[in-house]
């Protein structure tokens, strides 16, 4: 049997070793808790800036220096903006006018919450020359907006898969969708999608007729 003086250094032995575990746990957790403060209120880095080149390019097709200019403020989460697609107004303008149009899409991403990384994710097939491939393969067969879809949708059409998610999640493209989108609000666009042709703001998707008699009017004027 241990003596009671051996028993009680033995407790207060283990009292001790208990107060410093405590101690040692106590400034671990303050550690913890500091670097985790310190990461919250490290300023996230900012998205490398676009030149001026970039930010002034245009989503076009058709000859540049046209004497009709028709842009579409459009959403790539917008249902009528599918649905005007799919009727083929659009190329059937372009196939009838040929070097007298040219056809600019300009981002304007207000219909849903996916809306601007969508609108990112056109920007990025923009700098591979694959914006138009991009944009009809969402109208056409894409049933998402998630992240992980519009990655697949720039492999599907075949993109530089690396370089395209690494720019989409770097943000590096945000700044010339936020440019087009306050262009859409200051034209007082309600929703997407918004049409001018030339300096005329249409009042909602033009029909192939609509778009027709615009053109004709503006080409005898001149």
């Amino acid at each position: 049997m241990a003596k009671p003086s051996a028993h009680k250094e033995k407790v207060r032995q283990q009292k001790q070793k208990q107060k410093q575990l405590n101690r040692n746990l106590s400034i671990g957790i303050i550690f913890i808790v500091m670097i985790a403060l310190v990461i919250a209120a490290w300023p996230e880095p900012e998205p490398e800036q676009l030149p001026a080149t970039r930010m002034g390019s245009d989503l076009a097709l058709g000859v540049e220096g046209a004497p009709i200019v028709i842009i579409e403020y459009g959403d790539f989460g917008c249902s009528t903006c599918r649905v005007w697609h799919q009727a083929g107004i659009r190329d059937q303008i372009l196939d009838d006018y040929g070097e007298k149009v040219m056809f600019v899409w300009r981002d304007y991403p207000v219909i849903t919450g996916q809306s601007p990384k969508a609108a990112e994710a056109g920007q990025c097939a923009f700098d591979q020359n694959k914006f138009w491939e991009y944009h009809d393969y969402i109208y056409e067969q894409g049933s998402s907006l998630s992240l992980d879809s519009l990655k697949a949708y720039a492999r599907a059409i075949g993109l530089d898969s690396e370089q395209f998610d690494e720019c989409l999640d770097s943000g590096r493209n945000k700044a010339k969708v936020d440019e087009s989108f306050m262009q859409g609000i200051k034209l007082g666009f309600p929703g997407a999608p918004g049409f001018t042709v030339n300096d005329t703001k249409l009042p909602g998707p033009p029909m192939y007729e609509t778009l027709k008699g615009i053109i004709d009017d503006i080409l005898a004027a001149q």
